[in-house]
């Protein structure tokens, strides 16, 4: 039974810290902030658009596509923490949502990839889609395990030119990323 193991370990905790002289500093452990259930909707980033641009530069006479690739939306990263020991910290966290990546510019220059969210979580717990499908577990500390990845950048007109096509005026838009509930459960022993 989970109440009776959390009697146990403040017992267990009650006994080291009254040997010890830092009484005041001693917070009692109880069912409130122990938590082993967490629902939480996140979303990845949306991948950036390519660039359409054309060169142009003042001796250079038709100077041909040049627009860059999108950047890769950011990912939402499970990463396993040692020092954590309950889901406390993700409990009225209810939204996650990761940067998006940056459009290409003019003369091929590669949009910026989206920041990554990382959600840090104890050592045991695994992470479950809305259908119940096991995405991945942590089991060992500094371990990381990709939720949700960022959408696919764009590519640029640089992609498209031809024999045929010299000029293309298109360019690729982002990919959506990913996005929904996940359910982290914190495995304990019975």
């Amino acid at each position: 039974c989970l109440f009776s193991e959390v009697y146990q370990f403040n017992f267990y905790l009650c006994s080291r810290f009254e040997k010890s002289s830092n009484l005041k500093h001693f917070k009692k452990i109880s069912m409130s902030n122990f938590v082993d259930y967490v629902k939480i909707h996140c979303q990845s980033g949306h991948g950036g658009a390519g660039s359409a641009h054309l060169r142009r530069e003042k001796y250079i006479a038709k100077g041909g596509p040049d627009g860059g690739d999108g950047g890769r939306g950011g990912h939402v990263i499970m990463k396993g923490n040692a020092q954590e020991w309950t889901l406390l910290p993700l409990r009225y966290t209810r939204h996650i949502k990761a940067e998006n990546g940056q459009p290409g510019g003019k003369n091929q220059l590669t949009g910026r990839f989206g920041e990554d969210v990382y959600i840090e979580v104890p050592v045991g717990t695994v992470a479950r889609n809305e259908n119940g499908e096991i995405l991945g577990e942590i089991l060992e500390h500094g371990q990381e395990i990709i939720l949700m990845k960022g959408g696919k950048g764009g590519l640029g007109n640089e992609h498209f030119k031809s024999a045929t096509n010299q000029t293309p005026r298109y360019a690729q838009p982002g990919l959506p990323g990913e996005e929904g509930y996940i359910i982290f459960e914190l495995k304990v022993l019975a």
